[in-house]
Protein backbone atom coordinates (compact mmCIF):
# COMPACT_ATOMS: atom_id res chain seq x y z
CA UNK A 1 0.00 0.00 0.00
CA UNK A 2 1.23 3.74 -1.01
CA UNK A 3 1.41 5.47 2.41
CA UNK A 4 1.61 9.40 2.66
CA UNK A 5 0.85 12.21 4.92
CA UNK A 6 -0.70 10.90 7.67
CA UNK A 7 -0.37 7.27 7.32
CA UNK A 8 3.64 7.29 6.18
CA UNK A 9 5.94 5.67 8.23
CA UNK A 10 3.42 4.92 10.91
CA UNK A 11 2.34 1.50 12.30
CA UNK A 12 -0.84 2.78 14.28
CA UNK A 13 -2.43 0.63 17.61
CA UNK A 14 -5.59 0.86 17.91
CA UNK A 15 -5.17 -0.04 21.29
CA UNK A 16 -3.53 3.13 21.94
CA UNK A 17 -6.42 5.62 20.13
CA UNK A 18 -9.07 7.79 21.36
CA UNK A 19 -12.08 8.04 19.11
CA UNK A 20 -10.45 11.29 17.75
CA UNK A 21 -7.40 9.55 16.45
CA UNK A 22 -9.48 7.05 15.16
CA UNK A 23 -11.60 9.79 13.06
CA UNK A 24 -8.17 11.64 11.89
CA UNK A 25 -6.75 7.84 10.30
CA UNK A 26 -9.91 6.86 8.92
CA UNK A 27 -10.57 10.33 7.03
CA UNK A 28 -6.98 10.34 6.03
CA UNK A 29 -6.92 6.59 4.59
CA UNK A 30 -6.26 6.18 0.99
CA UNK A 31 -8.48 3.09 0.68
CA UNK A 32 -11.31 5.44 2.41
CA UNK A 33 -10.97 8.08 -0.61
CA UNK A 34 -11.13 5.60 -2.70
CA UNK A 35 -14.26 4.33 -1.77
CA UNK A 36 -15.99 7.51 -1.52
CA UNK A 37 -14.45 8.74 -4.45
CA UNK A 38 -16.08 5.16 -6.76
CA UNK A 39 -19.20 5.72 -4.63
CA UNK A 40 -19.59 9.58 -6.29
CA UNK A 41 -18.51 8.46 -9.79
CA UNK A 42 -21.35 6.25 -9.67
CA UNK A 43 -23.68 8.17 -8.44
CA UNK A 44 -23.25 10.42 -11.02
CA UNK A 45 -24.03 7.95 -13.60
CA UNK A 46 -27.15 7.43 -11.78
CA UNK A 47 -27.82 10.82 -12.08
CA UNK A 48 -27.18 10.66 -15.81
CA UNK A 49 -28.73 7.23 -16.30
CA UNK A 50 -31.64 7.87 -14.14
CA UNK A 51 -34.88 6.44 -15.17
CA UNK A 52 -37.20 6.28 -11.75
CA UNK A 53 -36.75 5.59 -8.30
CA UNK A 54 -38.54 2.56 -7.50
CA UNK A 55 -35.47 0.53 -8.93
CA UNK A 56 -32.64 2.24 -7.19
CA UNK A 57 -34.66 2.31 -3.92
CA UNK A 58 -34.88 -1.64 -4.66
CA UNK A 59 -31.29 -1.70 -5.48
CA UNK A 60 -29.87 0.34 -2.25
CA UNK A 61 -32.25 -2.12 -0.22
CA UNK A 62 -31.09 -5.68 -1.89
CA UNK A 63 -27.76 -4.29 -1.61
CA UNK A 64 -27.58 -3.15 2.55
CA UNK A 65 -29.66 -7.16 2.92
CA UNK A 66 -26.90 -8.86 0.99
CA UNK A 67 -24.55 -7.52 2.58
CA UNK A 68 -24.32 -9.17 5.98
CA UNK A 69 -24.33 -12.79 4.52
CA UNK A 70 -21.84 -12.43 1.97
CA UNK A 71 -19.33 -10.63 4.69
CA UNK A 72 -20.34 -14.24 6.92
CA UNK A 73 -19.41 -16.46 3.94
CA UNK A 74 -16.48 -14.87 3.23
CA UNK A 75 -14.95 -14.49 6.58
CA UNK A 76 -16.05 -18.06 7.44
CA UNK A 77 -15.19 -19.62 4.15
CA UNK A 78 -12.52 -17.71 2.67
CA UNK A 79 -10.58 -15.30 5.27
CA UNK A 80 -10.38 -18.26 7.34
CA UNK A 81 -9.75 -21.00 5.27
CA UNK A 82 -7.30 -23.36 5.26
CA UNK A 83 -6.63 -23.73 1.13
CA UNK A 84 -4.85 -19.97 0.67
CA UNK A 85 -1.86 -19.80 2.73
CA UNK A 86 -1.21 -23.28 0.73
CA UNK A 87 -0.24 -22.17 -2.48
CA UNK A 88 2.51 -19.83 -3.16
CA UNK A 89 0.54 -18.02 -5.56
CA UNK A 90 -2.61 -17.01 -2.78
CA UNK A 91 -0.32 -17.02 0.27
CA UNK A 92 0.73 -13.41 0.11
CA UNK A 93 -3.23 -12.34 -0.28
CA UNK A 94 -4.11 -14.76 2.59
CA UNK A 95 -1.57 -12.88 5.10
CA UNK A 96 -2.76 -9.53 3.93
CA UNK A 97 -5.96 -9.97 3.96
CA UNK A 98 -6.67 -11.34 7.42
CA UNK A 99 -4.04 -13.42 8.69
CA UNK A 100 -1.54 -10.35 10.08
CA UNK A 101 -4.64 -8.95 11.28
CA UNK A 102 -4.87 -12.28 13.65
CA UNK A 103 -1.76 -11.82 14.36
CA UNK A 104 -1.97 -8.09 15.41
CA UNK A 105 -5.84 -7.67 16.15
CA UNK A 106 -5.02 -3.83 16.92
CA UNK A 107 -2.54 -2.62 13.99
CA UNK A 108 -4.89 -0.75 11.57
CA UNK A 109 -2.37 -0.59 9.26
CA UNK A 110 -3.64 -4.15 8.22
CA UNK A 111 -6.64 -4.12 9.62
CA UNK A 112 -8.54 -2.06 6.33
CA UNK A 113 -9.44 -4.90 3.44
CA UNK A 114 -7.43 -5.01 0.54
CA UNK A 115 -8.36 -2.74 -2.16
CA UNK A 116 -7.40 -5.41 -4.98
CA UNK A 117 -9.81 -8.10 -3.02
CA UNK A 118 -12.47 -5.69 -1.83
CA UNK A 119 -13.33 -3.84 -5.12
CA UNK A 120 -13.89 -6.88 -7.16
CA UNK A 121 -15.82 -8.14 -4.74
CA UNK A 122 -18.22 -5.30 -3.99
CA UNK A 123 -18.56 -5.15 -7.80
CA UNK A 124 -19.53 -8.58 -8.12
CA UNK A 125 -21.95 -8.79 -5.50
CA UNK A 126 -23.71 -5.68 -5.82
CA UNK A 127 -24.14 -4.76 -9.33
CA UNK A 128 -25.74 -7.61 -10.77
CA UNK A 129 -28.52 -6.96 -8.10
CA UNK A 130 -28.95 -3.90 -9.21
CA UNK A 131 -28.70 -4.39 -13.30
CA UNK A 132 -31.43 -7.47 -12.53
CA UNK A 133 -33.95 -4.92 -10.94
CA UNK A 134 -33.56 -1.75 -12.86
CA UNK A 135 -30.95 -2.02 -15.50
CA UNK A 136 -27.39 0.30 -15.39
CA UNK A 137 -28.56 3.47 -13.04
CA UNK A 138 -29.98 0.82 -10.44
CA UNK A 139 -26.31 -1.57 -10.76
CA UNK A 140 -24.79 1.76 -10.40
CA UNK A 141 -26.62 2.67 -7.24
CA UNK A 142 -25.90 -1.09 -6.26
CA UNK A 143 -22.23 -0.37 -6.71
CA UNK A 144 -22.47 3.18 -4.79
CA UNK A 145 -24.53 1.52 -1.99
CA UNK A 146 -21.91 -1.58 -1.43
CA UNK A 147 -18.75 1.14 -0.86
CA UNK A 148 -20.64 2.86 1.57
CA UNK A 149 -21.47 0.15 3.14
CA UNK A 150 -17.99 -0.91 3.38
CA UNK A 151 -16.95 2.20 4.44
CA UNK A 152 -19.52 1.62 7.54
CA UNK A 153 -18.42 -1.88 8.14
CA UNK A 154 -14.70 -1.24 8.36
CA UNK A 155 -15.47 2.22 11.03
CA UNK A 156 -17.22 -0.35 12.65
CA UNK A 157 -15.02 -2.73 12.77
CA UNK A 158 -12.17 0.04 13.98
CA UNK A 159 -14.05 0.85 16.80
CA UNK A 160 -14.32 -2.36 18.07
CA UNK A 161 -10.77 -2.75 18.16
CA UNK A 162 -10.31 0.38 20.12
CA UNK A 163 -9.34 0.22 23.87
CA UNK A 164 -12.39 2.26 24.82
CA UNK A 165 -15.87 1.11 25.93
CA UNK A 166 -18.41 2.18 23.22
CA UNK A 167 -21.52 4.64 24.76
CA UNK A 168 -24.26 2.43 23.98
CA UNK A 169 -25.11 -1.51 25.29
CA UNK A 170 -25.98 -2.20 21.73
CA UNK A 171 -22.42 -1.37 20.67
CA UNK A 172 -20.76 -2.70 23.25
CA UNK A 173 -22.05 -6.62 22.88
CA UNK A 174 -20.64 -5.52 19.20
CA UNK A 175 -17.51 -5.14 20.57
CA UNK A 176 -17.76 -8.06 23.47
CA UNK A 177 -18.79 -10.73 20.77
CA UNK A 178 -15.90 -9.31 17.89
CA UNK A 179 -13.20 -9.31 20.83
CA UNK A 180 -13.94 -13.18 21.63
CA UNK A 181 -13.44 -14.06 17.94
CA UNK A 182 -10.06 -12.41 18.35
CA UNK A 183 -9.32 -13.50 21.73
CA UNK A 184 -11.17 -16.28 22.59
CA UNK A 185 -12.33 -18.14 19.87
CA UNK A 186 -11.92 -18.20 16.13
CA UNK A 187 -14.31 -20.27 14.78
CA UNK A 188 -16.89 -18.54 15.61
CA UNK A 189 -18.97 -14.84 15.76
CA UNK A 190 -17.96 -13.63 12.45
CA UNK A 191 -20.49 -10.86 12.21
CA UNK A 192 -19.80 -7.12 12.64
CA UNK A 193 -22.60 -5.40 12.90
CA UNK A 194 -25.20 -8.53 12.41
CA UNK A 195 -24.82 -11.98 13.90
CA UNK A 196 -28.17 -13.29 12.62
CA UNK A 197 -26.06 -15.47 9.92
CA UNK A 198 -23.73 -16.77 12.78
CA UNK A 199 -27.13 -17.96 14.27
CA UNK A 200 -28.29 -19.47 11.27
CA UNK A 201 -25.00 -20.96 10.53
CA UNK A 202 -24.65 -22.19 14.61
CA UNK A 203 -21.26 -20.27 14.96
CA UNK A 204 -22.77 -18.03 17.15
CA UNK A 205 -21.49 -18.07 20.81
CA UNK A 206 -23.02 -15.39 23.21
CA UNK A 207 -20.59 -15.87 26.12
CA UNK A 208 -16.93 -17.05 26.37
CA UNK A 209 -17.65 -19.88 28.18
CA UNK A 210 -19.88 -22.03 25.59
CA UNK A 211 -16.88 -22.77 23.61
CA UNK A 212 -13.50 -23.70 24.42
CA UNK A 213 -10.46 -21.15 24.08
CA UNK A 214 -9.03 -21.83 21.20
CA UNK A 215 -5.12 -22.78 20.40
CA UNK A 216 -5.14 -20.90 17.05
CA UNK A 217 -6.78 -17.87 17.91
CA UNK A 218 -4.08 -15.75 17.09
CA UNK A 219 -2.49 -17.85 13.89
CA UNK A 220 -6.21 -18.56 12.43
CA UNK A 221 -5.01 -22.43 11.54
CA UNK A 222 -1.02 -21.77 9.67
CA UNK A 223 0.24 -23.49 13.08
CA UNK A 224 4.32 -23.82 13.11
CA UNK A 225 3.64 -26.84 11.52
CA UNK A 226 1.56 -26.13 8.79
CA UNK A 227 4.54 -23.20 7.75
CA UNK A 228 7.06 -26.17 8.06
CA UNK A 229 5.04 -27.69 5.16
CA UNK A 230 4.06 -24.45 3.47
CA UNK A 231 6.09 -21.37 4.38
CA UNK A 232 5.46 -19.09 2.40
CA UNK A 233 3.48 -16.98 4.86
CA UNK A 234 5.85 -17.66 7.23
CA UNK A 235 8.79 -16.29 4.86
CA UNK A 236 7.38 -13.17 4.17
CA UNK A 237 6.64 -12.57 7.96
CA UNK A 238 10.55 -13.27 8.95
CA UNK A 239 10.07 -16.51 10.32
CA UNK A 240 8.85 -14.57 13.36
CA UNK A 241 5.40 -15.64 14.91
CA UNK A 242 2.50 -14.34 17.20
CA UNK A 243 1.00 -17.27 18.33
CA UNK A 244 0.51 -16.75 21.96
CA UNK A 245 0.40 -12.68 21.95
CA UNK A 246 -1.63 -10.53 20.12
CA UNK A 247 0.88 -9.30 17.89
CA UNK A 248 1.99 -9.00 14.32
CA UNK A 249 5.10 -10.34 13.14
CA UNK A 250 7.89 -8.11 14.31
CA UNK A 251 11.52 -8.22 14.93
CA UNK A 252 11.87 -5.98 17.99
CA UNK A 253 9.96 -3.51 20.25
CA UNK A 254 9.41 -0.53 18.03
CA UNK A 255 9.42 -2.23 14.88
CA UNK A 256 6.95 -1.22 12.15
CA UNK A 257 5.31 -3.38 9.84
CA UNK A 258 8.09 -5.60 7.69
CA UNK A 259 5.75 -5.86 4.87
CA UNK A 260 2.70 -3.37 4.70
CA UNK A 261 1.89 -4.13 0.67
CA UNK A 262 -2.02 -4.16 0.01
Amino acid sequence: MLRFGFWKDRTHNLSRMSLADLFAAFATYPSVHAYFGLAAVSLYFVYRWYAGWAPLAIAVGLSVLVYPLVWYVLHRWVLHSQFLYKSPLTAKVWKRIHFDHHQDPHNLVVLFGALYTTLPTIALVTMPIGYAVGGLPAAAMAFATGLLTTCFYEFCHCVQHLNTSPKTAFMKRLKQLHMWHHFHNEQGNFGITNFLWDRLGKTYYSRANMVPKSPTVFNIGYTAEMAERYPWVAQLSNNTRGDGNPRRFRTGDGATDSNPTA
